[in-house]
């Protein structure tokens, strides 16, 4: 209460303060039949009695009239609550603040929703009048643990580990390879700048300039249109170190984690598992896996390969070919033929991968097309391989590795989702199961043309030491030294060791990339002027407070986000501007003809 004209909140009134004087300011939350009213403010409610007496009939009428959310001024006494009537749900369910003088600061008119958690809004409404949401205790409760997080974050990392905070300019030019990045034109005909993805050249350049240590609470801008539970613009915990290794940053992390952690949210143990990227595709079919739960994919081409079924044999004989399977516990039970059907046409349209189900009844024998070709041996051996029970469900494919496993791994997320709705515990809602993914190629084919390569990660990621040879050689066989920080499958973090040598530096852009170096000519100068060997992770901000606090989105942990389609629907941004304001930038609008029409009428 330092700074302001209240003398308590609405929320920390207890019976100790019975008999005192206080000021309360907040909003009207609640108010019943000229008898009292509910204040809030951001810390809680109070009740407040409304005096019936003639003396104070004044007090009476404007307390009564008081539109809900209007914000009110109330001095009063505090009193216990008649025996009887107090309310254990409520903090200061034992005291009542008696009115004595009030104040109308400002009159609400009629409100597009209620200002309650129980009642249900629409996004676009509760976007649209972002303010009015953010009054909701949902929404208070989760900014402030996002503000404690952070500033928790910061006195690890500055307080106890020497990190220095740098802000990084947000103004700049195009970044080879990655997500597409905002143009923000300049007063020179042609030029524009662009908003950084992450600040990873500047923080590298740190490096170089010898700060050793940095970080920052980042905004990251990324143009990814209209993608699901993506925001164009975002937050994340930027990381960077000299002289330091893979096992450094990581260690680095588990701690600054461990130390912010929310305490109402448990504690987290450390160190993290680890598993290679080959392990995660293999197993889980994902390189973000979610561990709070079995179902692991199954290696089964030792068990079928002497069996007469052409398609499984034909995929066997491919170099990269496999066989592979997953096992829904209790699936017979709890999935319908409709479930079975959807999940079957779900990898077929997605990953163009057909699939085979094996039933086990309840006397022991197996329901399945594929039975008939199977001898005794591979029955016994299939079920042994799966560790297949009474009622559970086998989802086979076969074909290439990669799609395999991709398309086995999107299943049995589908299946946990759908045991999980028809009633079957998979995943504790209150667990949190951190991994390392480790030892990622250090490049991919491009979706669009598989004779060119990308960077799995970015540009400036080393190549692990093992295979550095190889970069010259065969780099679609280099790993790198990426990794990921994984948390209940989705990925909350992301980092490398970086190139620190200009040379290897310019023949990844150059040879294997196949970009114009010259974009990056100051890196790779300041590669050249003694840079010292270097690493960083970065963390999504957003995306880790969602998993902490269970949100369906990350657009419910920040405080002004924008739309599905990239919108600010409360400001209506973006917006058009006038061509005289366009004109110091050289720039023209072209507008579809639809468009200009309707312009016209």
């Amino acid at each position: 209460n330092s700074f302001v004209a209240r003398t308590n909140t609405c929320g920390e009134l207890r019976s100790a303060h019975v008999g005192q004087k206080v000021t309360l300011y907040g909003w009207v939350q609640y108010q019943r039949q000229g008898l009292f009213l509910v204040l809030r403010d951001f810390q809680g409610l109070t009740q407040v009695v409304i005096p019936q007496d003639e003396a104070h009939s004044h007090l009476k009428e404007l307390l009564s009239n008081a539109p809900l959310e209007s914000v009110v001024r109330v001095t009063g006494t505090v009193s216990p609550r008649p025996l009887g009537q107090e309310n254990p749900k409520m903090p200061t369910g034992d005291i009542e603040v008696k009115a004595e003088t009030a104040e109308i600061l400002n009159s609400c008119k009629k409100l597009p929703f209620e200002i309650k958690d129980f009642i249900k809004k629409s996004e676009v409404l509760r976007m649209q009048y972002r303010y009015l949401d953010l009054r909701s205790s949902r929404l208070q409760s989760i900014l402030r643990l996002r503000s404690r997080l952070v500033m928790r974050m910061r006195e690890y990392l500055c307080n106890l580990h020497g990190f220095v905070d740098v802000e990084t300019p947000t103004l700049f030019k195009r970044t080879p390879g990655g997500a597409k990045e905002f143009l923000v034109p300049s007063r020179e005909a042609g030029k524009f700048y662009s908003l950084p993805q992450s600040p990873q050249q500047f923080k590298q350049l740190l490096m170089v300039g010898g700060l050793d240590r940095y970080f920052q609470v980042a905004r990251c801008y990324r143009d990814e249109g209209s993608r699901p539970d993506r925001q164009p613009e975002f937050t994340q915990i930027d990381i960077e170190m000299s002289f330091v290794d893979q096992a450094g940053i990581q260690r680095l992390i588990e701690g600054l984690l461990q130390h912010s952690w929310p305490e109402e949210r448990g504690s987290i143990v450390t160190p993290f598992p680890s598993m290679t990227y080959e392990q995660a595709l293999a197993e889980y079919g994902t390189d973000k896996p979610d561990t709070r739960f079995g179902m692991k994919i199954v290696d089964i081409g030792d068990v079928l390969r002497g069996s007469n079924i052409h398609f499984m044999q034909n995929a066997l004989s491919y170099p990269q070919g496999s066989i592979r399977a997953i096992c829904i516990p209790q699936g017979a039970r709890y999935l319908t033929n409709k479930d079975l059907e959807s999940l079957k046409e779900s990898a077929k349209s997605q990953f163009n991968q057909e699939i085979m189900e094996i039933i086990r009844r309840p006397d022991g024998s197996l329901k399945s097309l594929l039975t008939k070709f199977l001898g005794e041996k591979e029955k016994s051996e299939l079920i042994q391989a799966l560790n297949m029970q009474e009622d559970d469900v086998v989802l086979l494919a076969a074909g290439e590795h990669k799609q395999v496993c991709s398309a086995l791994g999107a299943l049995r997320l589908l299946s946990a989702n759908l045991l999980e709705a028809a009633g079957l515990a998979l995943r504790d809602p209150t667990a949190f199961h951190f991994l390392w993914v480790v030892d990622f190629p250090l490049f991919l084919p491009k979706a669009e043309n598989p004779t060119e390569l990308e960077s799995a990660h970015h540009p400036f990621t080393a190549p692990h030491p093992s295979d550095a040879s190889l970069l010259y050689s065969d780099p679609t066989k280099v790993r790198s030294q990426h990794y990921d920080l994984v948390l209940n499958g989705n990925e909350v973090g992301g980092g490398s060791i970086r190139i620190h040598n200009a040379q290897q530096q310019r023949f990844v852009l150059e040879k294997v990339l196949k970009e114009d170096s010259e974009v990056l000519s100051h890196l790779i100068e300041a590669l050249e002027l003694g840079a010292p060997p270097h690493g960083g992770i970065a963390l999504g901000l957003d995306r880790l407070i969602s998993l902490i606090v269970d949100a369906p989105s990350i657009r419910d942990v920040i405080a002004f986000p924008k739309s599905f389609r990239g919108r600010d629907l409360m400001g209506n941004a973006p917006d058009y501007v006038t061509p005289e304001e366009l004109e110091p930038y050289h720039i023209q609008v072209s507008w579809p003809l639809e468009e200009k029409e309707a312009k016209k009428n």
